[in-house]
């Protein structure tokens, strides 16, 4: 029977096995026992394979342009509605002093008429611009 248990063992490869102890050996928990007579304490357990993911997000709470009402992931209205390699402002994102994000269109229109943020009604300053992306000229 034990050497039915020690062929079932080497037969899994794929899964990791905890070395230094078991069940047989009381901890349950790969610890040593009084019993144990192994000088050199062996590792837990070993990796043998590592899949690394990557996540990535915005310096910005919103996600979508206050003033257009689109997503800030996808191009203006504006320029979804008139798309033109000459003007590629619908494909950028403007961030304010004040936090607050809009498409780089939507807020230029927005400056003719006020110089103020549409939200907060601050003195509006660029702090910076982005380009959205994946989106090239003509949003292709």
């Amino acid at each position: 029977m034990a050497e039915e248990a020690k062929g079932a063992v080497g037969m899994d490869e794929d899964r990791p096995v905890p070395h230094g102890g078991g069940a047989e050996e009381g901890s349950g928990l790969g610890g040593s026992t009084s019993g144990s007579t192994s000088g050199a304490a062996a590792p837990r357990f070993e990796i043998k394979k590592w899949n690394a993911v990557t996540m990535w997000s915005w310096d910005i709470c919103a996600d979508t342009c206050a003033i257009c009402r689109n997503n800030l992931n996808e191009p203006s209205i504006e320029y979804q509605a008139n798309p033109s390699p000459n003007n590629e402002n619908g494909l950028s994102i403007a961030f304010g002093c004040c936090s607050h994000v809009f498409h780089l269109d939507c807020i230029q229109r927005w400056l003719k008429a006020r110089s103020v943020c549409p939200l907060c009604n601050k003195e509006w300053e660029f702090s910076k611009i982005e380009r959205i992306p994946g989106y090239n000229a003509l949003g292709i």
